[in-house]
């Protein structure tokens, strides 16, 4: 099961695509729908067919994201997380053999699109969570266990949007 935790950042990304979704996308193949099904036969009305399925495909997202922002619970910044490594962390790491990585702790409905974003739930962040600059982290998953050594912490404070 998902935590539902989100960064003030995600909640806002998930509620404006809700708004853009319902208020934009969705009128617009509405319009799209009426047009094609008013030139007769829809069994082999491409045009018809195809913003049918846009629609349904919008229809499912907007109900994902309506019930998604009624569970998540928004965590903001607050002073306290500094030198640790809590959500909405920033982590520098380096790998045994010097590979560098940077990533942030998230909530998994905000880790698409963005590589350097992980889920609060993964083995890396389950790891991280909770630890300070200087120390070994040990990631274990089902291909390989992994040394990491958290180099630097961050995290974007209200100010710095």
């Amino acid at each position: 099961m998902r935590t539902p935790l989100v960064t003030r950042q995600g909640y806002n990304a998930l509620r404006d695509e809700l708004d853009h979704l319902w208020r934009v996308e969705r009128p617009e193949t509405t319009k799209k729908v009426t047009w094609a099904a008013s030139l007769g036969d829809r069994s082999e009305n491409a045009d018809y067919q195809y913003n049918k399925k846009k629609l349904r495909e919008i229809d499912r997202r907007v109900r994902y994201l309506r019930k998604a922002l009624e569970r998540l619970k928004v965590v903001d910044y607050d002073p306290v997380q500094e030198e640790k490594v809590l959500f909405g962390a920033w982590c520098k790491i380096e790998r045994e053999d010097g590979k560098e990585l940077t990533v942030r702790v998230v909530g998994y409905d905000e880790i698409f699109d963005r590589k350097d974003y992980i889920s609060v739930d993964s083995p890396m962040a389950r790891a991280l969570v909770g630890k300070m600059i200087d120390d070994e982290v040990v990631v274990k998953t089902e291909a390989a266990t992994a040394y990491w050594t958290i180099v630097d912490i961050w995290y974007e404070t209200p100010n710095s949007d």
